[in-house]
């Protein structure tokens, strides 16, 4: 899945979150300066095969990309609607190349597979279990009003997060009924 746009990236305490050009494209994301800079280099990139993909707990703009003790980008996006476009493709682009990756190595590495599909799961399940709260929240105002607009806006977020997570999961079922069954050494 190919993407580009722009997000906020953290870069310091001094300069706090600055927009940035991201592109993703064949499992890589890069970001420039700007758009118009895309020409001069860009000025980082992470593999989304190896990189880890968390929904922020509290901020809904915002999603953590790390390689653990290496590499973290913190990005927030413009709204909840392209935070989760950006969600969908990151997860998809690293759940692809992910298994592009051990379905060359050799067939033994399904439970590979697997869990990449689990933490992709896991991102999903996050990102639902948020956008569900969001709405409980909008659901339970002291006033008793509620908006409409937001409503029909995070229904239609919750109803594009559960044909992702379904998707996701028909694909580890799959995986699941196509791997090896070992037979267990202790026999009765």
């Amino acid at each position: 899945t190919n993407m580009e746009g722009v997000l906020l990236k953290w870069t310091n305490y001094f300069s706090g979150w600055q927009p940035r050009w991201f592109v993703l494209d064949n499992g890589i994301l890069s970001y420039f300066k700007s758009q118009e800079d895309i020409n001069n280099g860009c000025k980082g990139s992470i593999k989304m095969a190896v990189c880890d993909i968390a929904v922020h707990a509290t901020d809904m703009l915002r999603l953590d990309l790390t390689i653990p003790g290496e590499q973290y980008y913190y990005v927030k996006a413009s709204s909840p609607q392209d935070r989760q476009s950006w969600l969908v493709a990151l997860g998809s682009s690293k759940a692809a190349f992910s298994e592009a990756s051990v379905v060359k190595k050799h067939a033994d590495f399904v439970p590979d597979v697997i869990k990449t599909k689990q933490s992709e799961l896991r991102l999903y399940c996050d990102l639902l279990m948020q956008q569900v709260h969001s709405v409980k929240q909008m659901a339970s105002k002291s006033d008793g009003t509620l908006d409409s607009e937001k409503m029909k806006e995070s229904a239609s977020l919750i109803v594009a997060t559960c044909d992702t997570f379904i998707v996701t999961l028909d694909d580890c079922m799959k995986l699941i009924s196509n791997a090896p069954v070992f037979e267990s050494a202790h026999h009765l």
